[in-house]
């Protein structure tokens, strides 16, 4: 059986370090096999993959150890809130 979130053909990863006056970096990009090894490595390490393609098809465009570009840093914030609070209480998604 195929898991669907493997079917996608591009990926992207962020760090962040949780500092404040930090932003959160691209570490990972990829289309194909690159994005299929991104999401087998999210697996296995247990990290929430977000699927939205529209966010990918612009964070493909920031370079890899660069920080997010300002006009993304509101829509991925939200998205590290609502990860943190679906960690925080156990949720599976």
């Amino acid at each position: 059986m195929t898991d669907s979130r493997h079917d996608r053909k591009r990926a992207v990863a962020l760090a962040y370090s949780g500092e404040r006056h930090d932003a959160p970096r691209v570490v990972a990009k990829g289309q194909g096999d690159v994005a299929a090894r991104i999401l087998e490595t999210a697996d296995q390490a247990g990290i929430y993959v977000h699927d939205s393609p529209e966010l990918v098809a612009l964070l493909l465009q920031v370079d890899i150890d660069e920080r997010i570009p300002e006009t993304l840093y509101q829509v991925v914030a939200e998205l590290l809130v609502w990860i943190g609070e679906v960690d925080r209480l156990g949720v599976d998604e």
